[in-house]
């Protein structure tokens, strides 16, 4: 009987030191890979997040948007701007279908998440492709931001390059093994860019819309 309760003791004595090492070692992985795991896996998921704002703005812009029917132009009787006007309507209308498929597209990549090697962590070409794959999982935080913002810049005499940008806005919380944080990705992109002929007023155009 004394025997067997020795051998008991000693293996139980063994479990809680395999234990032991085992929650020391997961600290000190944690500790010395944890952060850069966290910093790949954001780097990868602005990436990600990025491509689909980019290509979803070149779409949507691209066979949507035209200066003469987004803005119009208004003169005085002596042909000077007074002020131009932006057809909202048509802007909501954009930023909306973008809003919507940035939106969708971030769901469906949230839905099959990505996946990197362990190697990649350690910023080394020989061990890029090397290890077990990290799962990255990815949710979206609230909706998708879209805004418009205008600049005028001096193009000559008499004359004034008018550029519209859009920006799209998309906070995601990316998730890991043991770790999670949240990032804002923003991206910026000019639509439109024009020569106006004429002395543009500084309060001439508002596009300061968020949807």
């Amino acid at each position: 009987m004394k025997i067997k309760r020795v051998s008991i003791l000693k293996v139980i004595f063994s479990l809680c030191i395999v234990f032991f090492i085992g929650i020391i070692s997961l600290y000190f992985i944690d500790k010395s890979i944890g952060s850069r795991a966290v910093y790949v896996a954001n780097a990868e998921v602005r990436i990600r997040v990025n491509e689909i704002i980019n290509e979803n703005i070149l779409k949507e812009y691209s066979k949507g948007f035209d200066y003469n029917d987004i803005i119009n132009i208004d003169k005085d009787n002596q042909g000077d701007i007074v002020m131009l006007r932006a057809d909202t309507i048509k802007l909501n209308y954009l930023s909306i279908n973008v809003a919507m498929k940035c939106q969708s597209e971030i769901k469906h990549l949230a839905d099959i998440g990505i996946k990197i090697p362990l190697g990649y962590v350690f910023n080394n070409n020989v061990l890029s492709n090397v290890g077990p794959d990290i799962n990255i999982r990815i949710r979206t935080i609230g909706d998708t931001k879209v805004s418009y913002s205008s600049i005028f810049e001096s193009a000559g005499i008499n004359q004034t390059r008018h550029k519209i940008y859009v920006q799209v806005v998309s906070n995601i919380r990316v998730v890991i093994p043991f770790n999670s944080s949240d990032i804002e990705v923003i991206c910026e992109m000019p639509v439109s860019e024009t020569i106006i002929v004429g002395k543009v007023p500084r309060t001439s155009v508002d596009l300061d819309l968020i949807h």
